[in-house]
């Protein structure tokens, strides 16, 4: 900048703006360092770091975990309580699935905790237990969401006051385990083309349930091999008609179904029942799979709250059409999505404790002639755990705003609301489960060979988890629902219509992606200014911006040569890349808000440097996109990755401090190598020493 004051300027001048330049640079990045007794210690630093942060664990934990953690604490304690309730290590299939029901009604009748009674009127304290129950076991916690969430949701969500009169305490205190039986051998994803049949008999006033052929038998069914004595099936409603067709489709509705005897627990006429048997994991889940024949069931077993058939077989809808008869009854299943975006942080949680412990504790060489270090403080395993424990935190405050807004859309229901918290919860539930996923990889990795050892846990986490990327949504399809969502928002901003609250920053950021990046901005390369919430977020919304405004000319284009799937399908991994954007968006601003809004300086701090460390991760992982459209400099991309690294290394300094704030004490986390002390003495007594 300062060569062109002068046009010709001597090699003096050249090296003194140099050295100038190199100073600011340094003092950013580098700050003035302060003594510390074991600098020589620190692996991969080439300054030492400023004063450690002091963080109040307790009120930071306090922040996190919110005005349900005393429920939390009472299941905690119910099985500590309970010695014969914990799942042991080495478990066979059938006796894991009875030790898992017993659990669960041990729970609901001795321990007191009745869940179901919060799905509709609480979902906050709900999901808290539910995040307590899946870290004693996750098949506990998949359990516990089939027969209250999706069992017992779709009863007090889909029908109607006769039916939860009849239902709810049944449901409640697991009288009537129940079964969710929607998806079908031929039919996961696709729930609009579902096969199975309803047909109405009006001459005796039922429903006649069929399966009309191998691909459309309910399959994967939670609690139907074992426990469960209903069903609610979603199925196609058949009317009879007096035309040439016979009967007219209606469309996919939802009906009670008993599929055991309430005493003898025989499987009803009509009804075959198969085992899917063993899986992957979730082993203390009894998935089966259910086929009808010609199975009876009154009229009133219809879940009506969006479509009834009254006597003489006339349908009646207060929606007009089947597609948005279908919408709503989807729109009232979001709180499983929303139950596993929560859940799955849980995950990581309790797997980056464990890691994070293990590395604080492990010791593996060191400078000549003095202690071994913490391998925690080698940049490399810095770089692998310390931005996740960052996405930890930004996902912990993401999927709790989401429980906040579907809490509000059930008090409402505001249709706006609705629609914003269906791609919300599609789009927080696909992006954290599959991070998550990855994640227990890189901490069973991070902990050597004692991370394969089946007690450390990691194995199990894996493989209970792995299946959130597929049900109540395969991911893919559920980020191509949230890039459609953009794109109808996109095209209604044009048209001057509203935008919802997750969406309304593309107003403003679709306007500055029209014009060029600021070339001045784009160079500043301060640490004020990259830690600075605007830069930060402005970034993350100008990256979406682009990518819908440059995905919607591509659709467009490829629309007049393929048609509109086949433009879709062209554009479809750029779709999957913008809705993942627009989620990390969301993330980003939630996490900044979270900050600004704790009371306590300390955990402000601390919350300030995670989010901080979060952002800049993310910008310098998608460095090339910012690049190619000089939205940053080169010398401001290295600023970013120095300062990305200099945090890490921060985040490490406190990172015992924020897990500890996760509050899993050692019967919740259960990992020997997790053990907040005497960690290689429990795992030599688990071997036999």
């Amino acid at each position: 900048m300062e060569t062109r004051n002068n046009p010709n300027p001597s090699s003096g001048d050249d090296a003194e703006i140099v050295s100038r330049r190199i100073q600011r640079l340094s003092l950013h990045l580098n700050p003035i360092p302060c003594p510390l007794p074991d600098a020589d210690r620190q692996i991969g630093m080439a300054a030492c770091a400023r004063a450690k942060l002091e963080v109040d664990t307790g009120k930071l934990s306090g922040y996190m975990r919110g005005p349900h953690r005393d429920v939390q604490e009472k299941v905690f304690e119910y099985f500590e309580s309970r010695p014969e309730l914990q799942t042991p290590l080495e478990i066979s299939k059938n006796d894991h699935r009875e030790l898992c029901w017993r659990q669960l009604v041990g729970l609901v009748r001795e321990a007191g905790i009745k869940p179901f009674r919060y799905v509709a009127d609480d979902p906050a304290k709900y999901f808290a237990i539910l995040e307590a129950v899946g870290s004693v076991d996750m098949s506990l916690g998949i359990k516990m969401g089939v027969q209250y969430s999706l069992w017992g949701g779709s009863v007090i969500n889909l029908g109607t006051q006769k039916h939860k009169d009849k239902y709810f305490d049944g449901i409640d205190n697991l009288y009537y385990p129940g079964c969710f039986a929607m998806t079908e051998l031929h039919h996961g994803s696709n729930v609009q083309a579902l096969q199975t049949a309803a047909t109405f008999d009006p001459i005796t006033d039922e429903f006649i349930i069929n399966t009309p052929n191998d691909g459309a038998i309910k399959w994967w069914i939670g609690n139907a091999a074992v426990h469960g004595k209903f069903a609610t099936v979603f199925a196609r409603l058949m009317l009879p008609t007096h035309d040439s067709k016979a009967v007219s489709d209606m469309g996919v509705h939802a009906f009670i179904v008993p599929i055991r005897h309430l005493e003898t627990h025989e499987t009803l006429p009509g009804i075959e029942i198969h085992d899917c048997g063993q899986k992957v994991g979730l082993n203390g889940v009894d998935n089966g799979a259910l086929r009808f024949n010609s199975v009876r069931i009154p009229r009133d077993n219809l879940l009506n709250r969006f479509g009834d058939v009254s006597r003489d077989g006339k349908y009646s809808s207060s929606l007009p059409t089947v597609n948005k008869r279908f919408a709503a009854t989807l729109g009232e299943l979001v709180g499983g999505r929303v139950g596993l975006a929560y859940s799955s942080v849980a995950v990581l949680k309790l797997a980056g404790t464990i890691a994070i412990r293990y590395s604080l504790l492990r010791q593996q060489f060191g400078p000549p002639r003095k202690p071994e270090v913490s391998i925690l403080d080698y940049q490399s395993h810095q770089h692998k755990l310390m931005p996740m424990l960052a996405s930890t935190y930004a996902f912990h405050f993401a999927t709790s705003y989401l429980v906040e807004k579907y809490a509000e859309m059930k008090r409402t229901h505001d249709e706006q609301l609705v629609g914003d918290v269906h791609a919300l919860s599609a789009g927080l539930k696909a992006y954290v489960t599959s991070y998550t996923a990855r994640s227990l990889n890189v901490c069973r990795e991070s902990c050597g060979g004692h991370g394969y050892a089946a007690v450390n846990r990691f194995g199990t986490l894996r493989n209970d988890h792995d299946i959130f990327q597929t049900f109540e949504g395969d991911n893919t399809v559920l980020l191509q629902q949230v890039a459609g969502d953009l794109l109808k928002r996109y095209q209604e901003k044009f048209q001057g219509g509203p935008l919802t609250v997750t969406w309304n920053y593309l107003r403003e950021s679709m306007n500055s992606y029209l014009s060029q990046p600021n070339p001045v901005t784009a160079r500043w390369e301060s640490e004020d200014h990259l830690r600075d919430p605007k830069f930060q977020l402005d970034a993350f919304r100008y990256r979406t911006s682009r990518l819908l405004q440059s995905v919607a000319v591509r659709l467009r284009k490829h629309t007049k040569t393929l048609g509109g799937f086949g433009a879709w399908n062209r554009c479809l991994n750029h779709l999957l890349t913008l809705a993942e954007s627009h989620i990390e968006t969301v993330i980003l601003a939630k996490f900044i808000e979270a900050v600004q809004n704790c009371p306590d300086p300390s955990a402000r701090s601390a919350l300030k440097l995670v989010c901080d460390l979060y952002a800049l991760n993310r910008i310098w992982n998608d460095i090339g996109t910012y690049r190619n459209v000089d939205y940053v400099a080169p010398n401001k991309a290295k600023a970013i990755h120095k300062l990305a690294e200099y945090l890490s290394f921060q985040v490490r300094n406190i990172a015992r401090e924020l897990v500890d704030a996760f509050d899993l004490p050692d019967n919740v986390t259960k990992a020997p190598i997790a053990m907040q002390s005497e960690a290689y003495s429990q795992y030599t007594n688990y071997v036999g020493f």
